[in-house]
């Protein structure tokens, strides 16, 4: 199948840095697929979208996310009824601007190397939120600071909690470590983190090994330890409590957690970090 270009000039408005596009898609194939000299950042705000590249095809369901280079080559089809997505027309220099800006983003997202689009998924809450502030963009003028005022958000929301991973790891670890820093997800251990990965336990661990140097198990207790750390230092809430919040009720288990992964216990490093900022006591 052949391709087409987009251009900017046809679709992002003259001295403006994004154009924002809702659609419905057509069901049937499409005849050529395109590519764009402007970056794109689209979802699927409703149904099932089939996305075909130049190596084949893959289903995207509500709430999957495509961040599209200028090179890509694609096309889409709707499948079945009210296949609807949003999409953002993106300028090559806004995005070059914020890569060269926030060295966290390299090698993610529109500043990957991928062959393919870089896909990641929202879910329901993360999606009404995506698309309020959707709301508001499409509202505004088609600036770089309003385009940035969405965009880094939006990334932020994506890369928090995610290690520093290298090259070649693929994008379902890069999710589900960012998963990951969910209490929801860490309190089942290992097993929610690979609920989250969305593969077979064995492919985990060896992904984990190779990339983490950690097995599942290792990385989610090191979250649980941090962030058993940030409620000693900022709660008055008892071990007991922030124990079971980190899904790890036994207490001498959470004590020898904590003590391996710290240097302290778990009371010791409240008291040597926890202070009394709004009214402290005279020294």
């Amino acid at each position: 199948m052949g391709h087409i270009t987009l251009h900017h000039t046809d679709i992002i408005p003259k001295d403006g840095a994004y154009h924002l596009t809702r659609a419905a898609l057509d069901n049937r194939r499409p005849q050529v697929l395109h590519t764009h000299d402007f970056f794109e950042l689209l979802w699927v705000q409703n149904g099932i979208v089939r996305h075909h590249t130049p190596d084949g095809r893959a289903d995207l369901s509500e709430g999957d996310m495509l961040f599209v280079r200028s090179d890509h080559i694609h096309g889409l089809q709707g499948r079945g009824e009210e296949a609807l997505v949003v999409s953002i027309s993106l300028s090559d220099d806004l995005i070059a601007q914020i890569g060269q800006r926030h060295r966290a983003l390299l090698g993610r997202f529109f500043w990957s190397d991928s062959p393919t689009p870089v896909t990641t998924h929202r879910d329901m809450r993360q999606l009404a939120q995506l698309n309020a502030a959707a709301l508001r963009l499409e509202r505004s003028q088609p600036s770089a600071f309003e385009a940035e005022a969405f965009l880094l958000p939006l990334l932020t929301s994506l890369l928090d909690g995610a290690p520093d991973l290298p090259k070649g790891a693929p994008q379902w670890l890069f999710d589900a470590c960012a998963a990951a820093q969910d209490p929801a997800v860490f309190r089942d251990g290992a097993a929610g983190f690979v609920a989250v990965a969305g593969c077979a336990h064995p492919h985990v661990s060896r992904t984990t090994r190779a990339y983490l140097g950690q097995s599942p198990s290792e990385y989610i207790n090191a979250l649980r330890m941090d962030y058993a750390a940030r409620r000693l230092s900022g709660t008055g809430e008892t071990l007991s409590e922030i124990a079971t919040d980190c899904g790890i009720p036994n207490l001498s288990h959470f004590h020898k957690l904590f003590l391996a992964h710290h240097g302290q216990t778990p009371q010791r490093y409240r008291r040597a970090r926890q202070r009394n900022v709004l009214q402290p006591a005279a020294t």
